[in-house]
C-alpha cells in the first residue's frame, strides 16, 4: 500500500470513526413511537424525559415506565389528598377503593416491572406495566356521577394510556424488532 492510499484510508478511518450516528434519537423515538397505540403522547413524553446517555429501545422502555410509575405515584397522592378533603362517605369509599388498586402498583407492580425491565425479564416488565392500566380501569370503573368527570378521571385516563404505550414499548423488545 501507498503512501497517499494508507492517508486515504486513515482518512477515512477517522471520517467513519467522528460521523455522528446516521439515526438520531429523536429519530429512534419516532420509529418506536409509531408502533405504540398513543403516538402523540408517546413522542411527547418520551422527547421531553428521554436521557441522552441511554436512548435504545430498552432505555426509551425504562424512561416510559419511569413516568408511568411517577404518574401513578402522583395519582395516588391525589386521590389520599382529596379523601382527607371530603366530607361525603360514598366519595370517600371509592377514593378508598382507587387508592387500594393504586398502592400495590406504586409499591410493587411498577418498581418490580422496572427492575425486570432493567434486567432483561420483557415477559414480567410487561404484565407489571399492564397492571397499572388494570388498576386504573377498575377505580374508573367505581367512579360515578360527578366524580366520572373529575380529575381523577383523567389521572386514570392518562395512566392507562401510558402503561399501553410503555407495554407496547416492551412488546417491541420482546419480539426483537427494535434494538
Amino acid at each position: 500500500m501507498n503512501k497517499n492510499n494508507l492517508s486515504l484510508h486513515l482518512l477515512l478511518l477517522l471520517l467513519t470513526i467522528s460521523l455522528p450516528s446516521t439515526q438520531s434519537d429523536d429519530d429512534l423515538i419516532d420509529q418506536i413511537c409509531k408502533k405504540t397505540p398513543f403516538y402523540d403522547l408517546c413522542t411527547s413524553t418520551l422527547k421531553s424525559n428521554a436521557d441522552p446517555q441511554n436512548t435504545d429501545t430498552k432505555g426509551l422502555a425504562g424512561v416510559m415506565a419511569g413516568i408511568l410509575l411517577s404518574n401513578a405515584t402522583d395519582t395516588l397522592s391525589y386521590i389520599r389528598g382529596q379523601i382527607s378533603e371530603t366530607s361525603d362517605p360514598q366519595m370517600e369509599r371509592v377514593l378508598a377503593y382507587c387508592a387500594e388498586l393504586y398502592i400495590p402498583v406504586v409499591k410493587y407492580n411498577l418498581p418490580q416491572a422496572i427492575d425486570a425491565l432493567s434486567k432483561g425479564r420483557f415477559e414480567f416488565a410487561s404484565d407489571g406495566i399492564s397492571d397499572a392500566a388494570k388498576q386504573a380501569d377498575a377505580c374508573e370503573k367505581k367512579l360515578s356521577g360527578p366524580l366520572k368527570l373529575s380529575p381523577l378521571s383523567e389521572r386514570n385516563r392518562l395512566l392507562h394510556s401510558l402503561s399501553d404505550v410503555a407495554v407496547a414499548i416492551v412488546k417491541l423488545l420482546l419480539k426483537g424488532l427494535i434494538k
